[in-house]
C-alpha cells in the first residue's frame, strides 16, 4: 500500500466508530414495548427502550443483531485484513473491500432506516468514510494482472451459481412482498419506515451486482475476478449478520417464515466455503 494512502486513517477511524455505534446499540435499556397504529393505519410494536427506542421491536431486534455481527466479525475482519493489507497480502486487500462493503451497506441502511437517535451523525460518519474507503481500496486493484494471481483451479462455476442463487433468491422474496402492496386497500409493511429501502437497495444494487458478477467471472474478466471475490466476502459478513438477525427476531417473538430462517444461514455457509476456496487459490 502507497504510504500516502488515504486508508491508512480511513480505516481506523472506521474501526474506532464502528466499535461505539455497535456497543451503544447493544446496550441494554429499562422501558415496556407498547402498540401504535402509524400514519398508514399499520399496526406497529415501539421498542421504548436503549438506543433504538422508537424503532419497532422488529426493527430494534435486527439492528442489534446487526450490532452483534459487527462488532464481533466485521470489525474484527476489517482490522485483520487492513494488517494484512499493510503487508502487501491481495488476500487481505479482497478480504478488506469486501469488509468495506458490509460496513457501508449498513451504516447505508441505520442513516435512512433507523429510527433518529443520537448516534446519528455517526451512523452518517460511517457511512462516507465507508463509501470512501471502499472507493479508494477498489481503485488499488491492478486490473491488467489481477486475473494471473488465480488458479486455475477457483471454482468459478460454483461462484457464479452462489451469486445467481442469491439474486434469484433476493428478488424472489423482495419481489413478493412489492407485489403484496398492488392489492386493493393493501397496507404496506413499512413498520416505522416511510419506504421498502431495504429492497431498494437490494433490487438496485446487489442482485445486478451479483448478476453482472458471476457472468464476468464466468467469461475469466478481470473485473469479474475482482467484484466476485469482494461480493463474496460481503456476502459472507452479511449472511452471517442476517443469520443472527433472525435467530434475534425468532427471541423476541417477532413472526418470521422458516424460508428466511434456513435460506440466509445456507447461503452463509455456502460463502464461507466458497471464500475458503477463493482464498486458497490466490497466487500472492
Amino acid at each position: 500500500m502507497n504510504n500516502n494512502s488515504p486508508l491508512k486513517w480511513l480505516i481506523p477511524a472506521i474501526i474506532l466508530l464502528t466499535l461505539i455505534a455497535t456497543l451503544a446499540g447493544l446496550l441494554p435499556g429499562e422501558g415496556q414495548p407498547f402498540a401504535l397504529t402509524n400514519f398508514r393505519g399499520e399496526e406497529v410494536t415501539i421498542n421504548a427502550r436503549g438506543l433504538y427506542y422508537w424503532d419497532t421491536v422488529s426493527s430494534a431486534a435486527q439492528m442489534q443483531a446487526n450490532d452483534l455481527a459487527t462488532l464481533a466479525l466485521g470489525a474484527p475482519l476489517l482490522a485483520i485484513s487492513f494488517w494484512l493489507t499493510l503487508r502487501g497480502s491481495l488476500r487481505g486487500r479482497l478480504l478488506m473491500t469486501g469488509t468495506l462493503g458490509f460496513i457501508l451497506y449498513t451504516y447505508i441502511t441505520m442513516c435512512f432506516g433507523a429510527a433518529y437517535n443520537k448516534f446519528f451523525l455517526v451512523y452518517v460518519a460511517l457511512f462516507s468514510l465507508s463509501l470512501f474507503a471502499f472507493i479508494v481500496s477498489m481503485m488499488s486493484f491492478d486490473l491488467k494482472n489481477l486475473p494471473s494471481h488465480f488458479s486455475e483451479k477457483l471454482p468459478r462455476g460454483w461462484i457464479a451459481g452462489l451469486l445467481f442463487f442469491a439474486a434469484a433468491f433476493l428478488s424472489l422474496a423482495w419481489l413478493g412482498r412489492i407485489a403484496a402492496t398492488f392489492a386493493p386497500n393493501a397496507i404496506p409493511a413499512l413498520e416505522n419506515t416511510t419506504s421498502l429501502f431495504i429492497q431498494a437497495m437490494d433490487l438496485g444494487l446487489i442482485v445486478p451486482l451479483c448478476v453482472m458478477s458471476g457472468i464476468l467471472l464466468l467469461r475469466r474478466a478481470a473485473w469479474g475476478y475482482l467484484l466476485a471475490s469482494v461480493g463474496l466476502m460481503k456476502f459472507l459478513t452479511m449472511g452471517v449478520a442476517v443469520s443472527v438477525m433472525s435467530l434475534n427476531m425468532l427471541r423476541v417473538g417477532v413472526p418470521i417464515s422458516m424460508m428466511e430462517v434456513t435460506i440466509f444461514p445456507i447461503i452463509a455457509i455456502a460463502n464461507i466455503i466458497m471464500v475458503a476456496s477463493l482464498l486458497r487459490n490466490i497466487k500472492e
